[in-house]
């Protein structure tokens, strides 16, 4: 039996029943490797379309394209066993139609074996939401700065702060809740309009960038593994360099080929005595 079929996995009716209860911990993934070590200790991994930037080195999520999306969240489900995972729509795969959306969300549930997709958007897309949730999909929604909307948006800066945007943030919050999300994301919104969202709809919030009263949070992991070069948010907390480590490895590796070190006798075949 592979991991992705194990029977204890977090399933999203559990993630629910969290609302108010216990903080809900989640990380990005995107690779095999860092989707067993992280898979142990969180209750969900979600496959973002951020890897376009921390995978790719691309300027913006946009590029990313469900072919990514599908090859990426199948290594991370296949690797993992506990957390449930969820992975983005990419832009353009889901915002002409509830039928276009329809198409995006089933390959990649079917092609992945993710528990769920999440999708940017408030009001405009409730219909889309409730189009796929009646139809046996999980959705995550995704409020507040959207990535995918960066340049309508203006760039990435903090959301609500103006009381027109922090209303449409808000009602899009509760639309897209009564539409059947069974989460949302809260990305770089004010705090006050976080804890307004979090208090008006009866599914978790997960912030990002938002506010410790949501009902759990979610990071890059780049960011909490150093990986991120000197691009410190301010809305991530680095538990680790890593960065810097990786760098040490390197330069250490490269000293030691230049310098006739490495290989040693250990590492060549035919020469130690537990050769092979």
């Amino acid at each position: 039996m592979s991991v992705a079929q194990h029977s204890s996995r977090i399933t999203i009716p559990e993630l629910v029943g969290r609302k108010g209860g216990e903080p809900i911990a989640v990380l990005t993934a995107y690779t095999a490797p860092v989707a067993r070590l992280v898979d142990p200790h969180v209750d969900m991994i979600l496959v973002g379309d951020s890897l376009g930037m921390v995978i790719y080195g691309m300027s913006s999520t946009l590029p990313v394209t469900l072919d990514m999306m599908i090859a990426h969240g199948r290594a991370v489900v296949n690797s993992s066993a506990h957390a449930a995972v969820t992975v983005d729509l990419p832009f353009g795969s889901y915002q002409a139609s509830p039928a276009q959306a329809f198409a995006s969300a089933g390959r990649v549930m079917a092609e992945t074996g993710c528990d769920a997709v999440k999708l940017e958007g408030g009001t405009e897309m409730a219909e889309t939401i409730a189009f796929l949730v009646a139809r046996g999909i999980p959705v995550m929604g995704h409020v507040g700065l959207i990535p995918q909307s960066v340049h309508v948006l203006g760039g990435y800066k903090a959301r609500g702060r103006d009381p027109k945007e922090a209303k449409k943030i808000l009602e899009g919050a509760i639309a897209i809740a009564a539409a059947g999300a069974f989460g949302i994301v809260i990305e770089g919104t004010i705090d006050a309009v976080s804890r307004e969202i979090t208090a008006a709809v009866a599914v978790p919030t997960i912030g990002i960038g938002a506010s410790a009263a949501c009902d759990g949070q979610v990071l890059v992991i780049d960011d909490i593994l150093g990986l991120s070069g000197d691009f410190k948010p301010k809305l991530a907390r680095r538990y680790v360099d890593l960065g810097s480590q990786i760098a040490e490895a390197a330069r250490t590796y490269a000293a030691d080929v230049k310098a006739h070190r490495f290989p040693g006798p250990e590492n060549v075949y035919g020469l130690s005595k537990t050769s092979t």
